[in-house]
């Protein structure tokens, strides 16, 4: 089973995307943090081409044999920078050849920005979360106190605009569009596994 979950910074894909794959029991794969995790090896002076990387069964990214954890991957001062090496083709190339590997050893839940589109066109399920760019940066403001509304608002606004292009922040044409607005994480989570169920149900109804 494949569900692919696409969408802009903030708008709750990991969330959303953990809890599914807690309930159908699949390997949770976060691309975002896969283009952060080449990022992190290159500033540390590693070769793209001599960087490997994969990820663990609890959904943990290892780069060179070494588990990267959430306080080296969500530092400020890798964003702009992942975002950057994202629109390199001999990145793209590189990952989304090894998250079609891992889509194919086990069943995953796999989010980012061009899953449904580029990565994984034939998953079971697509979704498409999305929330407005405001609501997007008042989560982020609470993951990051330090700053304020308005440098996170021009941070996502930049993101935004660099994450297009190459099939990215763009709905598969069959995904199903969530919203997060107004809603709490476990309403969001109860929505999309209601969506998802609908979904393989229909799938295994099918002749």
């Amino acid at each position: 089973m494949i569900i692919a979950i696409d969408g802009p910074a903030g708008a709750g894909k990991t969330t959303i995307g953990r809890a599914l794959a807690r309930y159908f029991r699949c390997k949770f794969i976060n691309t975002g943090a896969m283009y952060r995790a080449v990022a992190w090896a290159l500033q540390q002076g590693a070769q793209l081409e001599e960087t490997e990387l994969n990820v663990d069964e609890q959904g943990r990214l290892i780069v060179d044999g070494q588990v990267l954890h959430e306080d080296k991957l969500y530092r400020l001062e890798l964003d702009e920078f992942a975002s950057k090496i994202a629109r390199r083709p001999e990145v793209r190339v590189k990952l989304i050849a090894l998250q079609r590997e891992l889509a194919k050893e086990s069943n995953v839940v796999m989010e980012g920005r061009d899953i449904g589109t580029v990565v994984l066109p034939h998953a079971d399920v697509k979704l498409y979360i999305d929330a407005p760019i405001r609501e997007r940066a008042r989560r982020r403001l609470h993951q990051r106190p330090r700053t304020s509304l308005e440098e996170i608002l021009k941070e996502l606004e930049d993101r935004d605009q660099r994450d297009q292009g190459f099939g990215r922040l763009s709905p598969a044409p069959d995904a199903v569009m969530l919203t997060t607005a107004g809603k709490t994480p476990e309403e969001s989570i109860a929505q999309a596994l209601q969506v998802v169920r609908e979904a393989l149900g229909r799938k295994t109804s099918m002749p």
